[in-house]
């Protein structure tokens, strides 16, 4: 390796020879990082969504790379965060790809010492045979002075604020549908 070509590897040297006098771009980049592509230079198609996290709807860009979610960054074209992430959003990856997600249904019966897996369509049976028996159990028609206030005082729900803003509104119409009153959701708070 001869001095011209040590020369030519150092940033100062390059930034004082080279069109980069500021050394802003070119001049300040190593071979190693000019060789490093983006994950998102490689996708096949970028999706439009919206971080799960919170309320406040910033938008997303997820990369999808053979059919799987290779990376998801913010929407600069989004006025709402301006292509940025907070440390939840950025994470968002984890919550569809991550190895530690859990993607089998998991039921503890009652008095169980373990877990056991169900499929889908068992969990979704059992859980609405006790909304149905909960309703029916607690349903008041009318209250004590005689008002028609058709109510299951039995139900209840807790919403949180990982689900947006059009899922907190469906589940609501559904429990006021069911006849719940008592509603509460993380993101109101």
């Amino acid at each position: 390796m001869g001095l011209a070509d040590l020369l030519g590897s150092w940033p100062v040297w390059r930034q004082l020879r080279g069109p980069d006098r500021l050394g802003l771009s070119q001049a300040v980049t190593s071979p190693a990082t000019q060789a490093t592509a983006s994950p998102t230079a490689e996708a096949d198609h970028v999706a439009a969504s919206v971080c799960p996290f919170c309320a406040v709807g910033c938008a997303q860009r997820v990369h999808v790379r053979d059919g799987e979610i290779a990376h998801i960054d913010g929407d600069p074209a989004s006025p709402v965060s301006r292509g940025r992430l907070c440390a939840r959003g950025s994470s968002s990856l984890d919550l569809v790809a991550g190895p530690a997600r859990e993607t089998t249904v998991k039921y503890r019966a009652p008095y169980a010492r373990q877990w056991s897996q169900l499929d889908l369509g068992t969990a979704m049976d059992m859980i609405a045979d006790r909304v149905i028996a909960a309703r029916d159990a607690s349903w008041q028609e009318r209250d004590a002075d005689g008002h028609r206030v058709n109510r299951a005082t039995g139900l209840a729900a807790l919403g949180g604020a990982v689900l947006d803003n059009e899922e907190n509104y469906l589940i609501k119409k559904l429990w006021t549908a069911l006849g719940a009153v008592q509603l509460e959701n993380q993101a109101r708070i």
